[in-house]
């Protein structure tokens, strides 16, 4: 057995060195068990990638759990949406050839907003789920709309498209 003569400075100093560690440690397993929980959720998404990316970028996923973190792309879905319809109201404006193929997007992108999402945000799963299925649905008629032509909203209406997928998957593991 090995003696040691600590003096009452050092013997505080040990204890004040673990009351610090103890906090780090619960928040290293905290953040660990909110990665595993981001990971294990988006192995069941079609695109891991998107939905990996999309989580650990908002703060709110740290405490969410999966159902929060499926509100959570259900809301970039929206933040995305709002900013097509952004850009597919000044295009009409700015291209007037491509007005009428616009309008159709434009109707769409009104649906998301006022119809699918507020669907996803306040009904049950299943209807949250209905509500990003359609949103897929939707952005996909607005692409084909441009066919034989280079569809000026391809890579906003490819992540809608795409995070709405993610969502619906997200939200079909709470059914």
């Amino acid at each position: 057995m090995i003696v040691m003569n600590l003096s009452f400075k050092d013997l505080a100093k040990i204890i004040l060195l673990l009351l610090l560690l103890s906090p780090a440690s619960l928040l290293v397993e905290a953040q660990h068990k909110t990665n595993n929980l981001i990971t294990d959720t988006c192995k069941k998404t079609p695109n891991y990638a998107l939905c990996v990316s999309t989580l650990t970028s908002n703060p709110r996923s740290s405490t969410a759990d999966v159902g929060g973190l499926g509100y959570i792309v259900v809301e970039t879905v929206k933040a995305k949406s709002t900013a097509g319809l952004k850009s597919i109201s000044e295009l009409s404006r700015s291209n007037p050839m491509l007005k009428e193929r616009l309008s159709e997007c434009l109707e769409s992108y009104k649906n998301i907003l006022n119809d699918f999402i507020p669907e996803a945000e306040q009904g049950p799963p299943k209807f949250a789920e209905d509500g990003m299925n359609g949103v897929a649905e939707v952005t996909e008629k607005c692409v084909k709309n441009f066919q034989g032509l280079e569809a000026p909203l391809s890579t906003t209406n490819k992540l809608v498209h795409d995070l709405s997928l993610v969502a619906a998957s997200i939200i079909r593991t709470l059914l």
